[in-house]
């Protein structure tokens, strides 16, 4: 077999490859992270003899876990709790879902609509900018998610008496044989009418 040289290449080839492969990492992105957020909730990976998701993912297939982390969490946030279609997330890309996902996650629905429209429009690096600029706006404001979460564990911590640690143990063996599907759907509805003030 011949020997390839890809310097005797013409340029605009080049480029037209480097689109394919764009494409085909934005094609592939969404099911993939779809694939490794079931593995890791129904702790497939024990199946192998893994103990841990970022054990059985690093070892088996040689993916960096803070990689395989991104893609899951970019699933689950976009797809899981927001609703957004496949294609929207195609259109928008791997990387600027990414940049803009603490955004997203901690702000009232509005407000992610706001900077899931700012991912479809900007190209990445206007995007990283805008993204800079409202890093250092907010670096000392604390959202409203935190705020709400402050007075949840403050009120809960003195009606049970307890230290943060003994809640979270209390609250984990409340949950222990609930059934969390449906608990995350009534999450899901009640967070949409907390955010838009009902």
């Amino acid at each position: 077999m011949e020997d390839f040289d890809l310097s005797k290449v013409p340029a605009e080839e080049k480029f037209a490859e480097v689109e394919k492969f764009i494409a085909k990492i934005q094609d592939n992105f969404v099911a993939f992270g779809e694939l490794l957020s079931n593995i890791k909730r129904t702790e497939a990976y024990k199946i192998k003899g893994y103990k841990t998701f970022k054990e059985f993912i690093e070892k088996e297939y040689n993916l960096a876990g803070a990689f395989a982390t991104k893609l899951i969490d970019t699933y689950d946030l976009y797809m899981e709790e927001m609703d957004l279609s496949e294609s929207d997330l195609k259109e928008i890309g791997f990387d600027r879902l990414n940049l803009i996902r603490p955004f997203v996650k901690d702000k009232a629905i509005d407000k992610a609509e706001q900077w899931i429209e700012e991912a479809r429009n900007l190209n990445t690096p206007e995007l990283r900018e805008k993204v800079k600029e409202e890093k250092e706006k907010t670096k000392k404001q604390e959202s409203m998610k935190d705020i709400f979460v402050k007075q949840y564990l403050e009120k809960m911590i003195a009606h049970f008496g307890c230290s943060l640690k003994e809640l979270n143990f209390k609250l984990a063996v409340y949950f222990q044989d609930a059934d969390l599907s449906s608990i995350k759907q009534i999450i899901k509805e009640k967070t949409k009418k907390l955010e838009i003030g009902e």
